[in-house]
């Protein structure tokens, strides 16, 4: 559960970062296939998406792992996951509902919602910062 865990953070951190790019790269491969695209749509993005995944899940494969690896019993490896886990799930609600914003008919309350999930990117962020950083100190031997 642990690979999963980084696994996805590494897959959510570009999209939270670059989420115009990775929605340009969709949109380039649906061109190519001679579908007409506009800039930003949601298709565009899953399949953007798509490549991302594919692009994290080889770099995994070839390499064995990603960082940071961590050691279970090395301090602060569960408060580690805890945190890239809570980050995970504030990045996978911001995608959701960068996804889903069309369907919401009030404009009102699709602005109320815009920023709530403009500030779960940033505690995102924060997440998987201090939680990264925790399993690579849980990677780091023992002092005495």
């Amino acid at each position: 559960m642990a690979r999963f865990n980084v696994f996805m953070a590494w897959f959510f951190i570009p999209i939270t970062l670059g989420m115009g790019w990775v929605a340009a790269v969709g949109r380039i491969v649906l061109e190519l296939l001679g579908m007409t695209t506009r800039e930003g749509d949601i298709p565009s993005l899953l399949v953007g998406a798509v490549f991302l995944m594919a692009t994290v899940f080889l770099v995994m494969y070839f390499r064995g792992s990603l960082p940071p690896e961590g050691k279970p019993e090395g301090k602060g490896f569960t408060y580690g996951h805890r945190l890239v886990l809570a980050g995970n799930i504030l990045a996978a609600m911001f995608v959701i509902f960068q996804i889903t914003h069309p369907l919401i008919a009030n404009h009102d309350v699709r602005r109320l919602l815009d920023g709530f999930t403009d500030a779960f990117g940033y505690w995102t962020l924060a997440c998987w910062a201090i939680g990264f950083s925790l399993l690579y100190q849980s990677s780091l031997p023992v002092e005495k």
